[in-house]
């Protein structure tokens, strides 16, 4: 259970913040960047509920889901795998929330008339918020990267097929909503040349 008495701790005044497993990192530590993109990703989501709410209520209810999920994710990433004992059990990404997405996609994507060109971020509101979240959990997955393959650092598989599937949904979820892909403006290369 998470119980918030206090908002700020001053414990960060110095630049650092604590891990989960309690250790304390600098703020621009590539974990903490990864975690709090994440977190962006997660305020990106919401805005895209705002444009989906009572006009998209299937997509609605999984953005809700992937909300819950990107918290479960931040968790994972916040707490380093340690040979150190803890006093709970760290929450991690599954197997099961990553087959999950998938479904998802694919029930969105059997709608879709297949794709000609590029699509250009836009279309409806709820089209262009999907595609910022879009853009911000792409950043997530390429900081979530970069710590996998940082020496002494580890990322769980489940976590790292979770963010790349994301961005994945948030694309399929953009044309759906953008009148199932007849909403979608398509890029024209060299248009204004």
């Amino acid at each position: 259970m998470v119980v918030l008495n206090r908002i700020y701790t001053r414990t960060g005044d110095d630049g650092t913040t604590g891990l989960g497993s309690g250790e304390r990192r600098d703020k621009f530590d590539v974990r903490v960047e990864a975690y709090g993109t994440v977190d962006e990703t997660n305020a990106a989501t919401g805005m895209a509920r705002l444009a989906t709410v009572g006009s998209h209520e299937l997509v609605d209810a999984m953005l809700l889901r992937i909300q819950n999920d990107l918290f479960d994710l931040g968790a994972d990433l916040c707490t380093p795998p340690t040979d150190a004992k803890l006093e709970y059990e760290p929450l991690r990404i599954v197997a099961s929330q990553v087959a999950r997405l998938e479904s998802e996609i694919d029930l969105l994507n059997a709608e879709l008339a297949p794709l000609r060109s590029f699509v250009l971020p836009g279309g409806s509101p709820a089209a262009a918020a999907l595609h910022v979240a879009r853009t911000v959990s792409r950043r997530a997955e390429r900081l979530m990267v970069a710590l996998s393959k940082t020496p002494g650092e580890q990322v769980g598989d489940p976590a790292l097929k979770y963010i790349n599937r994301l961005s994945d949904f948030f694309f399929v979820a953009s044309r759906y909503v953008n009148g199932k892909g007849a909403g979608d403006v398509l890029w024209t290369p060299g248009k204004n040349r």
